[in-house]
């Protein structure tokens, strides 16, 4: 059977995979994450995921698929990062206070031959956060690494106020179920019965 290969370092993303069953090993493929001048969101993460997909496949020494995504945070059309230190994470937890945002989520899959991908967008509304609430949330250590500054599927899952409208799994990372409908067409099934995560 093909092997998948996830060309990520989120936990996250593997975590995902593995609630689904798909047997994966993890490439390390960094690649230049800054956003080029004037690109709209949704061509921002779809040329990552894309890049991250072929730079993983790269990598490989025998045939393989492989996997990349990426997420970003977007409110009023501006891309939301990972936070650059405390005063960073304040701000933006500040400008996503009592306001609906939007999670892009990209998925590019590879096996050098064809390259497939998808994105999915899913709003989010947050109700008041306060200063007080954003800095001791800031001390939890969560938001550091996190698009936006918080995790839904962690502390975060506080601030959301109303039902999201689209796909949770692609707020946390990876979107499950259109994951899995473009592994099927590189004959990646779910529900594999086997050590879901190699090194």
């Amino acid at each position: 059977m093909t092997r998948l290969h996830l060309a990520s370092g989120s936990p996250r993303r593997r975590e995902l995979l593995a609630q689904i069953g798909v047997p994966f090993t993890v490439v390390s493929a960094p690649i230049d994450e800054t956003p080029q001048v004037g690109e709209a969101a949704q061509a921002y993460v779809e040329r990552l995921a894309q890049a991250k997909a072929v730079a993983g496949f790269n990598l490989l020494d025998v045939p393989g698929v492989v996997l990349g995504a990426d997420t970003a945070v977007v409110l009023d059309g501006q891309i939301l990062g990972k936070p650059e230190n405390r005063e960073h994470a304040l701000a933006m937890l500040g400008d996503l206070s009592k306001r609906e945002h939007q999670v892009l989520t990209a998925v590019a899959v590879t096996d050098g031959k064809r390259s497939l991908s998808l994105c999915v967008a899913t709003k989010v509304r947050f109700r008041t956060i306060s200063f007080d609430e954003a800095c001791r949330y800031w001390d939890s250590g969560e938001p550091l690494d996190k698009a936006g500054g918080y995790a839904i599927q962690g502390l975060g899952a506080v601030f959301v106020s109303a039902p999201i409208e689209g796909s949770y799994s692609a707020v946390v990372g990876l979107p499950l179920s259109e994951t899995a409908e473009l592994l099927e067409q590189f004959g990646i099934p779910c529900w594999q019965h086997e050590d879901t995560v190699q090194r």
